[in-house]
Order: C-alpha cells, then sequence, then structure tokens
C-alpha cells in the first residue's frame, strides 16, 4: 500500500525501509532507548510498518503495528523527523494507518504515549480504563546487565 500527498509518501513495502534512520530514532526514543539493534530489526521483521519518505525518497517518518490482522493491533515506534514536525505528516501517518484496508474491524487498537494523545484523539484513540489491562513491563529491559546472553 502507498499513500502520496504533498510531495510525501508513505509505505508498507518492507524494501524501502531505511534501517539506519529508524533505529537512530528508536534507540534514543524514551519508550525504547537502548533497545539493541538486533531486537529492533526483529520488531520490525514481525510488524506491519508504513515508512514515511520525502519526494527524494528518504526516510522521514516510521510506525510499525503488531496485529493478527483480524481482532487486535498494537500501534508501535511512531515517529516523524524533529525537522519536518509541524507539517501534518503524523496526522497523514496516522490516518493512513487507521485506514488500512488490513486494520480494519479490529476488536481492539491499543497504542501507548506519554505525550500524544491530541493527535490520537483525532483518529478514534481513548484512554483505556486502567483496570481492564494489565501489563508485564520490566524497568530499564534493554539495559546490558538484564539481557540473558
Amino acid at each position: 500500500m502507498t499513500v502520496n500527498t504533498h510531495n510525501f509518501t508513505i509505505s508498507t513495502d518492507k524494501s524501502k525501509l531505511n534501517f539506519n534512520v529508524i533505529y537512530n530514532f528508536i534507540v534514543n526514543s524514551y519508550w525504547a532507548k537502548g533497545i539493541p539493534k538486533s531486537v529492533m530489526q526483529k520488531a520490525i521483521d514481525n510488524s506491519m510498518c508504513f515508512g514515511v519518505y520525502s519526494a527524494d525518497n528518504e526516510q522521514v517518518g516510521f510506525a510499525r503495528v503488531v496485529t493478527d490482522n483480524a481482532t487486535f493491533a498494537y500501534l508501535a515506534d511512531v515517529f516523524v523527523t524533529p525537522d519536518l514536525r509541524g507539517n501534518g505528516l503524523s496526522k497523514l501517518l496516522i490516518k493512513t494507518i487507521v485506514e488500512h484496508p488490513e486494520l480494519q474491524g479490529l476488536r481492539r487498537f491499543l497504542l501507548a504515549t506519554s505525550d500524544a494523545h491530541g493527535l490520537y484523539a483525532q483518529y478514534g484513540f481513548k484512554p483505556i480504563d486502567p483496570a481492564l489491562l494489565m501489563q508485564i513491563n520490566p524497568a530499564n529491559v534493554y539495559e546490558e546487565s538484564n539481557r540473558e546472553v
């Protein structure tokens, strides 16, 4: 699937992804700081990925969805490079994801964010009842001392 608009393209073609751009952003993010390259690559390999590209085919954004394509999806690792924020690319990216044909009719579509609630609310995401969900969330999971060899 490819969406073209305003000199930017969003594509689900994994062969177009620039792993270095993705990894260099995600490894410094608040949600996956220090993630090993091998873990990030495995996450990409096992997800539906959306790359955002400039007219020059430079990757300027990314998101991935973990899904069974039937009942459940989890939106993760969403970003647009800082130099292009404020141009509507995040909105275009989220709109493209929630309208993707394989992500329709899901019972539950989740995400976690500490700073972009307003963006996601525009596309139907709502706060959840904290009593409804549970999680295993190990602290500092990507620190060397916590990794199994």
